[in-house]
């Protein structure tokens, strides 16, 4: 199976990243992490399309050795890579191609092509550290973006296409395009064929009936019930027909996913027999100036800080007799995430909230704390455990760094030991799981 290099990416553009982008740019989180489901296909499905052009493989190598993943939300729309490359890739198309997106997601056009900044210095950054690591030349590159045209058609957001970006979307998408048809014709067929066959049956029972309807009238003679009872069986028969049509059609109609040689998943619905519930849609968080003592700090309203900061004020910690009066209450982290598997390496946008987690410190020098890592219910245990366990320690040498290192009295990985979502739940689902927190101690 090919590898996907969007499942690469996503790590660039975590949930941190989304808070933070939607932050600086007056955005909802809602509608940032909607645009960069919108972006990231396009952009990848860019690169794809230009997979053997020099130009755009020497920007994917240059880009494993510029600092562009360390800086995505302030340096992408100022560095000289991406801006050469998105003309390389969409050419006069850049502002269609933001323009669709901006609608598609609710944000503004320089919202929108910020982040296509920002997608794009991700994607070839990303790319480019995976080819450095496993030393892929630029044959190597162009095979691994040559890959990517049998995996991407599937993955723009309902609403999208490539077509509505103005981006010749029968070039890029032309395979899937086909098996989209001939499943889509096979069906016709299909239906076409089954529908003679039942008329056929059907009117081939119906003269049966007639045929044995009217010989028993001749041996019988007039006057029989067959003449008012042969009209209603043949309408019975009718009848079934048009059921037994109705539920082909439904059965047809209502295929999904079908799976090409490619990989690629070919939705083949032409309807929808029912309509999903409405589920609300949770309101977006917004970053909110939190008061420490007169200075301010960003955080969510009823987030981490203004939780903390809040019960060291009411005197809570000061008047608790012991650690057992305080274990039970854990803070969670809104904003630091950890890479997918790392335990050293953190997000884009992680680090703002351990500095708000140090000035808290500072200014309680009396207050002491405690660090949990937890992890889902996937995978092996002992893993999860050690991988909790070792993000702990991280958090707490980066708190010990940056000078509160006494006030930190221990950090404990947990595993799963504490996961509500079920192993077999979506990975957005499993996320709630997959948290670092802190908790007041003594």
């Amino acid at each position: 199976m090919s590898l996907n290099v969007i499942d690469l990416i996503k790590g660039q553009l975590g949930p941190a990243l989304v808070s933070q982008a939607a932050s600086q740019f007056g955005e909802s989180e809602s509608g940032i992490s909607k645009a960069i489901g919108g972006l990231l296909p396009a952009v990848v499905g860019g690169l794809a399309n230009n997979a053997d052009n020099p130009g755009v493989v020497d920007a994917i190598t240059k880009a494993s050795s510029s600092g562009i993943l360390g800086n995505l939300l302030g340096g992408s729309s100022s560095n000289p890579i991406i801006t050469t490359l998105l003309s390389s890739l969409f050419g006069d198309k850049v502002g269609g191609l933001v323009n669709s997106i901006a609608s598609f997601s609710g944000i503004s056009n320089n919202s929108a092509g910020s982040l296509l900044n920002l997608v794009t210095g991700a994607t070839v950054g990303t790319v480019g550290k995976y080819a450095a690591d496993n030393n892929l030349g630029a044959s190597g590159i162009s095979g691994l973006l040559n890959d990517q045209k049998g995996i991407i058609s599937s993955l723009l957001p309902a609403g999208l296409s490539l077509a509505s970006f103005g981006l010749g979307a029968e070039n890029w998408f032309g395979q899937a395009k086909e098996t989209v048809s001939s499943v889509t014709s096979t069906a016709k067929d299909n239906i076409a064929e089954g529908v003679a066959t039942a008329r056929e049956n059907v009117n081939e029972g119906a003269r049966e009936i007639r045929e044995q309807f009217e010989n028993n009238n001749n041996n019988k003679g007039g006057g029989s019930i067959w003449k008012w009872l042969l009209p209603l069986l043949l309408l019975i028969a009718a009848g079934y027909f048009l059921w037994k049509q109705c539920e082909k059609k439904q059965t047809t109609t209502t295929m999904t996913s079908t799976s090409d040689s490619t990989g690629t998943s070919v939705d083949t619905a032409a309807t929808s027999t029912s309509t999903p519930a409405t589920t609300a849609t949770p309101a977006a968080k917004t970053d909110e100036n939190i008061d420490l003592n007169g200075v301010m700090l960003k955080g969510y309203k009823g987030g981490m800080e203004d939780q903390m900061i809040s019960f060291l004020k009411s005197e809570g910690y000061k008047n608790a007799a012991d650690d057992a009066v305080l274990k039970d209450k854990w803070y969670d982290f809104d904003h630091v995430n950890f890479k997918i598997g790392s335990s050293t390496e953190l997000e884009a946008g992680s680090q703002g909230q351990l500095e708000n987690l140090v000035a808290i410190l500072k200014a309680f020098p009396d207050s002491k704390i405690k660090i949990g890592g937890y992890t889902d219910k996937t995978g092996n245990e002992a893993s999860n455990v050690k991988l909790s366990q070792s993000r702990a320690d991280f958090i707490k040498a980066a708190l010990a760094k940056a000078g509160v290192g006494a006030q930190v009295l221990g950090a404990e990985g947990y595993g799963s030991k504490f996961a509500k979502v079920d192993a077999k739940a979506s990975d957005a689902e499993r996320a709630a799981d997959r948290k670092m927190s802190v908790r007041f101690a003594k």
